[in-house]
């Protein structure tokens, strides 16, 4: 099997994950820090908002299964993508909402979701949601992975919207 990887941002990196787990064509899912300026970001140190990192979950997806275009599709049903830098209790930056592109057809394809979902006036905010290179991937603590599954009824503010 050939599996691609998506990398987002949108909030507490638990809850994103939690509902990304099951969706069909997921193959592997885990928690990290991604897009800030210094290497080997740790849970302390990325918690600041002085790092530059999101908390961020990297998907392995099969492609015969789901589409990246149908991750994104997911992504933006499952936080408020019009919030700058928070996702309701969460805030700075390390909560922002973002795509992490790991290729030109993952950037056009991120740039087309976000002018779709502009368009489509779901959301009566301008949608936030950056789009970014990805750059190395942190992976978080053993304790951040799977949170959800060896906490439940732990803190998300994560849910479908529609």
């Amino acid at each position: 099997m050939t599996t691609r990887t998506a990398t987002l941002a949108g909030g507490c990196f638990w809850g994103v994950e939690e509902l990304f787990r099951d969706l069909e064509g997921v193959v592997d899912t885990d928690v990290g820090y991604t897009g800030g300026d210094i290497p080997d970001a740790t849970y302390e140190l990325v918690k600041t908002g002085r790092t530059g990192h999101a908390e961020s979950i990297r998907i392995e997806f099969d492609p015969s299964r789901i589409s990246y275009e149908e991750i994104l599709d997911y992504f933006f049903r499952l936080h408020d993508p019009t919030q700058v830098n928070r996702q309701m209790n969460d805030v700075g930056s390390q909560y922002r909402s973002t795509i992490f592109v790991h290729d030109d057809e993952q950037r056009k394809a991120a740039e087309k979701a976000i002018e779709d979902l502009e368009a489509s006036g779901r959301w009566s905010a301008p949608i936030a949601t950056t789009i970014e290179e990805a750059g190395p991937f942190w992976i978080a603590e053993s304790y951040h992975q799977d949170y959800l599954q060896k906490n439940p009824g732990g803190y998300t503010c994560h849910w479908l919207r529609d």
